[in-house]
């Protein structure tokens, strides 16, 4: 039961890509993630855009996998079942300086390989969206830049993985690799140990302390605070598409994009720091979203916001996408470097490394019983009058509205408590069916789902936990 042929440490989006990517083949594969859920760290914290790769670094790895990868979204959604939408991007010009350096980031896109950017003028950005500001000099229209749930995306990607045969450890933290004639024989985890044939670090944030078991940690991995706002849905400057910025070399800039839901997004800020766990949102960084979308869009204020929050990304010394096996350490291929993009680029990274596997050695034989398929969740605020009234008549939890934000059902809270790799906590509920994430952030259903988690898992309400152990919400009756 302790035997794989793949360990894959960590659950982000990357790890649980290349979990449904083994399990096309013939193959017993683990995934561990220290966590209570899947999702990782980056993966949970992003601008939810599935990129077109223009504005990447030509040549390099990430380029390619970029590129490559968002022409893969149309059925890779279709298949899992993830909300996806190709809105399109606006690259806003709001100085001179910005619109002369537009020629250049198009012959940029075209290196890259793509080739759909458009030239708009002030008059043609104020017509296909007129709450863009009036000083905008100019800008870039890129159709495929694309919106999603990240959320969702991991989670279906695991779903698909599990249905699929891969195993799951979560809150599993990873101790030591061991190695046994320079091969890799053994991960040893906070919940047992596993003997494997092969090891994908896919860490992110903490890829470098996994490459350190192995002696294999020639670079610095640190964390990239993001601050963003959240909005709410009823805003007077809706928005048709994402509106971004001119890229710098540190980061891509503080853009306004409508979510997958109907909210908009705003930020993120771009501060490295040395604290992995700084999560924490200041009134400077929050300041300094405003005052940047604000000369794009410039009706955004913070008085329609529901939520601020940081998310931190991996960025690596020296920079780049790293995704490398070692002669000196065999059946260790180990990932670095997968910074914001990863989101965008998962599908076709999973590919490169399954492929990489092969390379070192890992035999893949077909499984004829994969099957690509997830069915996601029905959500009854999607639903016709007609789906409604059938759904909740062939299953009455349907009736019964948990979230009014959000419209969210008890039918709905108990699939995702009760599917594989189940919810287990407030946030994993939320991650699954937006249970919590509407205008009163959870003020007045939490009661309701700390309810229907403690009588799904059979545990008392005192044992539910916000995420991982020690954030628990009730600690006992009052009366």
């Amino acid at each position: 039961m302790n035997r794989f042929d793949v360990v894959i440490i960590g659950a982000g989006v990357i790890g649980c890509a290349i979990a449904r990517e083994l399990s096309r083949y013939q193959l017993s594969i683990l995934l561990v993630d220290k966590n209570e859920d899947v999702g990782g760290d980056a993966s949970r914290s992003n601008s939810a855009i599935i990129h077109t790769g223009y504005d990447a670094k030509p040549g390099t790895l990430e380029a390619k996998l970029v590129v490559g990868a968002n022409p893969v979204y149309d059925q890779l959604t279709k298949e899992l079942e993830v909300p996806f939408k190709r809105s399109g991007a606006i690259l806003a010009a709001v100085n001179e300086e910005e619109f002369q350096s537009l020629p250049a980031i198009k012959q940029k896109s075209y290196q890259n390989g793509v080739y759909d950017l458009e030239n708009l003028t002030p008059g043609q950005l104020k017509k296909i969206e007129p709450n863009i500001s009036q000083g905008v000099k100019g800008g870039l229209f890129i159709p495929r830049e694309s919106i999603i749930d990240p959320f969702l995306l991991t989670i279906a990607l695991a779903e698909n993985a599990v249905a699929n045969g891969v195993k799951v450890s979560l809150s599993t933290k990873v101790i030591d690799l061991q190695l046994e004639k320079g091969r890799i024989n053994k991960v040893i985890t906070n919940q047992g140990e596993f003997f494997t044939r092969y090891v994908v670090n896919a860490a992110g944030l903490y890829c470098d302390q996994i490459a350190e078991m192995v002696g294999l940690c020639d670079f610095k991995e640190y964390p990239r605070k993001g601050q963003f706002y959240l909005l709410d849905k009823d805003v007077p400057y809706q928005l048709n598409h994402i509106i971004l910025p001119v890229p710098t070399r540190l980061t891509k800039g503080k853009l306004v994009t409508p979510t997958i839901h109907g909210n908009l997004l705003l930020g993120p800020t771009a501060e490295n720091t040395e604290d992995r766990n700084d999560k924490s949102v200041t009134k400077d960084g929050l300041a300094e979203i405003l005052t940047d979308v604000q000369k794009r869009v410039p009706g955004v204020s913070a008085q329609h916001a529901i939520k601020q929050y940081a998310g931190l990304r991996p960025v690596r010394e020296p920079e780049g996408y790293y995704i490398q096996t070692h002669a000196q350490v065999g059946g260790y291929l180990g990932l670095s470097g997968i910074r914001s993009t990863g989101l965008t680029a998962s599908p076709t990274v999973a590919k490169y490394v399954v492929n990489m596997l092969e390379e070192a050695g890992l035999e893949l034989i077909n499984d004829q019983n994969f099957n690509p398929h997830r069915k996601g969740i029905k959500n009854l605020a999607d639903m016709t009058w007609e789906e409604r009234e059938k759904m909740i008549n062939q299953n009455p939890n349907y009736g019964q509205i948990i979230c009014r934000c959000e419209s969210i059902t008890e039918g709905e809270i108990i699939q995702a408590i009760n599917r594989p790799l189940g919810a287990k906590s407030l946030d994993a509920v939320k991650r699954r069916v937006r249970a919590g994430m509407g205008r009163c952030q959870s003020g007045f259903c939490q009661p309701k789902v700390i309810a229907i988690l403690a009588r799904e898992l059979g545990i008392p309400e005192t044992r539910i936990c916000k995420n991982e152990k020690g954030t628990e919400i009730l600690v006992g009756k009052n009366r």
